[in-house]
């Protein structure tokens, strides 16, 4: 199997897989953010999930019959995995801060926006052009999610709230996610790991030190608990960890095969199955505006398959 045919199909079940496990992370994480607070349960994400992937790396080099070399490590590649696990973190901190606002259900709907971020800052840093069809798909989703994720109509008619602190904490949210994406994108281009799996292990293990490391050593020094609760809360913190940490090696090793846009937009699915297993639990039923929302969305994500089959 050559990698040029199989990186034509097989990020698509890798980035199916990977919105599932973060769907998984966000459900373990929401009990961690109620008990610890959003910054502490932010790291419960990295610094359980770290372990996972340093054992995904050892066990890739260690499969019989496999002998990769270590790839080199150019300050490049470094660069753009620093950049990528900045802007992460920094997309957290801005909707924390929104969090903050009274128009948070805006800033919430348009950080939706970050896969048509994701198109524009890939085309500008990356020299990445989405084809029509997938410049039609992104629109597509987007579309689809901002009308699942729109604010009440009160707020909705409401030009203050569409111009407040909190749309602009929005859109940097959206924009600091994207930029994300492409750092990690960026890091995967100039690695030349023999093996997109083996691109996906080191851009996660080295990442997620970074923010462990970061994130880390500003809940220990600046918040009033400390670490000590995270730490003994680590049940729930694993199944976080575990399934960040499957969710991060999915959209990294997703990366290597494929170009940022495609990805980012095919991930909205998250949507898809955040919104099944809340209508489970509440057992509600979907309104008109969220079936044409989900309808319009689904269409969006049939079209990038299509793009990249």
């Amino acid at each position: 199997m050559s990698f040029s045919w199989m990186a034509a199909w097989a990020w698509i079940p890798l980035t199916l897989c990977a919105a599932a496990a973060q769907t998984a992370r966000n459900t373990a994480q929401r009990s961690l953010t109620q008990e610890l607070g959003t910054l502490p349960a932010t790291l419960a994400r990295f610094l359980y999930g770290l372990p996972f992937a340093g054992l995904w790396l050892v066990l890739l080099y260690a499969w019989p019959g496999q002998t990769p070399a270590v790839p080199g490590f150019s300050a490049a590649y470094l660069g753009w995995i620093a950049l990528g696990a900045f802007f992460q973190v920094a997309a957290t901190a801005a909707l924390l801060l929104a969090m903050k606002e009274r128009n948070f259900a805006v800033a919430v709907t348009l950080s939706k926006t970050e896969v048509l971020q994701v198109a524009l800052f890939s085309s500008v840093f990356l020299h990445e052009l989405p084809t029509p069809l997938a410049l039609v798909a992104m629109v597509l989703a987007t579309a689809g999610v901002l009308m699942l994720s729109l604010p009440p109509r009160g707020q909705m008619l409401s030009l203050a709230a569409w111009t407040s602190r909190s749309s602009l904490y929005g859109l940097a949210c959206g924009a600091c996610f994207a930029l994300a994406t492409v750092g990690f994108r960026g890091a995967a281009l100039a690695l030349g790991a023999e093996t997109p799996w083996l691109s996906g292990a080191w851009g996660v293990l080295i990442a997620q030190a970074l923010q462990t490391v970061g994130l880390g050593a500003w809940v220990a020094l600046r918040t009033e608990r400390g670490l000590g609760p995270l730490l003994r809360s680590w049940r729930v913190s694993l199944v976080a960890g575990s399934m960040g940490a499957a969710a991060s090696l999915g959209w990294f090793t997703a990366y290597a095969m494929q170009s940022a846009g495609p990805v980012r937009t095919l991930g909205m699915v998250e949507v898809v199955f955040s919104y099944l297993v809340s209508r489970r639990m509440l057992s509600e039923s979907f309104t008109r505006p969220e079936k044409i929302g989900m309808g319009v969305m689904l269409a969006g994500l049939v079209l990038i398959c299509m793009q990249g089959l």
